[in-house]
C-alpha cells in the first residue's frame, strides 16, 4: 500500500473524541504495506512498518503453536529446562561470551549518552539469574492445580488453574528479565519478548547461548520463548495490538509503559503495567536512630524502582534526624565512590550544612552540581533516575499526618516505610497511606524474588495505590486462568 493510498499530509483523522491532522513528516514516512495505529487515549498515530508487523505476527503464531505443544510436555521436562539454563549460566566459557555481548551493548549505550545502571550484566546479576532459575525448577507446577471444590449431592465441581496462553512482554534494557520471565513456562504459558534496544545484543546472546539450547535439550518447543529481533519501538506497539495475546506486561519509563498499556487495552488484551517507582520513607517521633541510619543506607545501594526517593522528617526533630539521614546517604555513596545529591523541600536546607559542588555521574557524562538544591513541593512528583550518585529528597513536615497527605498527593502511591518504635504511628501510616507496599524498614524489600521467593515479571497493577488480585508481584506461576471440571456420580442428575 502506498502512502498516497493510506494517508496524506493534512488529512483529518477522527480517533474517538480526538481529531488528528496528519503531518507531512508522518505521511512521508509511510512505506508500502505499512500499518497505522491510532491511539484512543490521546489521538496520536503511530507507524507500524510492514517488516515489523510481519515479524510480530510470525512470533505470536509460533508462540501459539508452541503453547499447544507445551501442554504435551511433562512437568519433569519443564523443570529440566530451568536446571539446564542455570547450568549454562554457571559455565564460564558460555558466560564469557554472554558478557562480551553485554559489554558491546554497554559501550554502545554509553556512547549514545544512555543510562547503563540496569544494563550491566554483573556477577551479582548472574548469581540472581541462576538463583531465579533454580527457584523455578523447585517450585510446584501450577498449570493444573486445584483452586476450589464445590460438593453437591451426586456430583462435584472443581475449579482448576489453567494456562493463559501466549504472554507478551516489553522490558527495558535489563538482561536478567529472561531468568525471571521464563517462569511463565512453569504455568504452561509461552512468551514473546520485546526488549529495549540498549540490551538487544545481550538478549540475542542470551537466547542463542542459554534459552534455546536449554529448551531443545529439555524437549520443550523452541518457540515457547520468542525474542523479537527488532530495535524499533514499533515492535512493542505491534505486539501489544495483537489480540491473540492473553496478557501484556510492560516495564520501563512511565510514559512509554502507559502508551503500551493503552494499546493493549484498546486491542482487548489484559495488561499488567509497571512504569513508575520511587519509595517514600517517613520518620516518626519515636524513631530508633540506629535503625533510621541503617534503613536509609540499605535503601540507596542502587537505582531501581524501590530505591528511596523521598524522606519525610518532622520539623521538631529535624536537627536530630536530618544529619543521620545525610550520614547514611554519604556512606551509601562512598561505597560507590561518589557523594549523594540532595533536594531540600520545605526548609530542609537549613539542616544541611553542605553548600559545595560535587561531581555527579549522569548518563550523558560527569558534571559539577551543587550537592544540595532547594526544591518546591511540586518536585515531589519526580522520581530521581541516578547513575552513581544516590539522589533523593528530604522533606520537612509539621506532623506525620502532613507526610501522609503529601504522600497520597505527590507520590506514585507505591512504597512507603515508617521508621518508628511507636505502634500507633506505624498503624496510622498503614491505615491512611494509599500504598500497596508498606513496611517499617528499608524500602528495597519490594521485590518478588527477595520477599516472596518468586522471580517477578513486574509489580502487578498497583498504580492506584491498591493491588488487584492475589499479590502485587506478577510472577510466572501467577499468570493463570481457571477452568471448571465436573464429576457426576449420580446418573439420574437432572436440572
Amino acid at each position: 500500500m502506498t502512502s498516497d493510498e493510506l494517508l496524506r499530509a493534512g488529512d483529518l483523522v477522527a480517533i474517538g473524541r480526538y481529531r488528528t491532522v496528519v503531518s507531512q513528516e508522518f505521511a512521508d514516512s509511510l512505506q508500502p504495506g505499512d500499518q497505522v495505529l491510532a491511539l484512543s487515549h490521546n489521538g496520536e498515530i503511530r507507524r507500524l512498518p510492514n517488516a515489523v508487523v510481519d515479524l510480530v505476527q510470525h512470533a505470536v503464531t509460533a508462540a501459539s503453536l508452541a503453547f499447544t505443544k507445551l501442554s504435551l510436555v511433562s512437568d519433569a521436562s519443564i523443570n529440566q529446562f530451568f536446571q539446564l539454563a542455570a547450568d549454562a549460566l554457571k559455565d564460564e566459557p558460555t558466560f564469557s561470551k554472554l558478557r562480551e555481548a553485554n559489554i558491546r551493548d554497554e559501550e554502545s549505550a554509553r556512547a549514545r549518552g544512555r543510562s547503563v545502571t540496569r544494563l550491566v550484566l554483573s556477577e551479582n546479576m548472574r548469581r540472581d539469574m541462576i538463583s531465579a532459575l533454580l527457584m523455578w525448577r523447585d517450585m510446584p507446577m501450577s498449570r493444573d492445580s486445584l483452586v476450589s471444590q464445590t460438593q453437591h449431592s451426586g456430583w462435584t465441581v472443581e475449579q482448576r488453574s489453567a494456562p493463559l496462553g501466549v504472554l507478551g512482554f516489553v522490558f527495558e534494557g535489563r538482561p536478567n528479565v529472561f531468568a525471571d520471565a521464563t517462569g511463565v513456562l512453569k504455568g504452561g504459558n509461552t512468551v514473546v519478548f520485546r526488549i529495549g534496544s540498549d540490551a538487544l545484543g545481550t538478549a540475542k546472546a542470551m537466547m542463542d547461548l542459554i534459552v534455546r539450547p536449554s529448551l531443545l535439550k529439555a524437549g520443550l518447543p523452541v518457540d515457547a520463548v520468542f525474542l523479537l529481533n527488532s530495535p524499533e519501538h514499533a515492535a512493542g506497539w505491534a505486539l501489544f495490538s495483537d489480540s491473540r495475546l492473553c496478557l501484556a506486561v510492560a516495564r520501563g519509563s512511565g510514559t512509554a509503559v502507559a502508551e503500551l498499556g493503552s494499546i493493549a487495552q484498546q486491542s482487548g488484551v489484559p495488561v499488567s503495567l509497571h512504569g513508575t517507582g520511587g519509595a517514600w520513607m517517613m520518620v516518626g517521633e519515636d524513631a530508633d536512630l540506629t535503625r533510621l541510619e541503617l534503613c536509609v543506607f540499605h535503601s540507596l545501594d542502587r537505582k531501581v524502582c524501590n530505591t528511596l526517593n523521598v524522606v519525610c522528617v518532622q520539623r521538631r526533630l529535624a536537627s536530630v534526624h536530618v544529619p543521620i539521614i545525610l550520614k547514611a546517604a554519604e556512606n551509601a555513596s562512598s561505597a560507590r565512590g561518589t557523594r549523594p545529591r540532595i533536594h531540600a523541600v520545605q526548609g530542609a536546607e537549613q539542616y544541611l550544612s553542605s553548600v559545595e559542588e560535587i561531581i555527579v555521574h549522569r548518563s550523558e557524562g560527569e558534571q559539577s552540581e551543587p550537592q544540595v538544591t532547594v526544591s518546591s513541593v511540586e518536585s515531589l512528583y519526580t522520581e530521581y533516575e541516578w547513575e552513581e550518585n544516590p539522589e533523593f529528597a528530604i522533606l520537612i513536615v509539621d506532623s506525620l499526618d502532613e507526610a501522609i497527605d503529601l504522600f497520597n498527593k505527590y507520590s506514585p502511591q507505591f512504597i512507603v516505610s515508617i521508621i518508628s518504635e511507636n505502634e500507633s504511628e506505624r498503624q496510622s501510616v498503614w491505615a491512611s497511606t494509599n500504598a500497596p507496599f508498606v513496611g517499617d524498614g528499608f524500602t528495597r524489600w519490594v521485590d518478588g524474588q527477595f520477599s516472596l521467593l518468586r522471580p517477578e515479571l513486574g509489580l502487578s497493577n498497583w498504580e492506584k495505590g491498591r493491588l488487584f488480585g492475589r499479590s502485587g508481584v506478577l510472577s510466572g506461576d501467577s499468570a493463570f486462568s481457571v477452568r471448571l471440571r465436573a464429576h457426576q456420580v449420580d446418573t439420574n442428575l437432572h436440572r
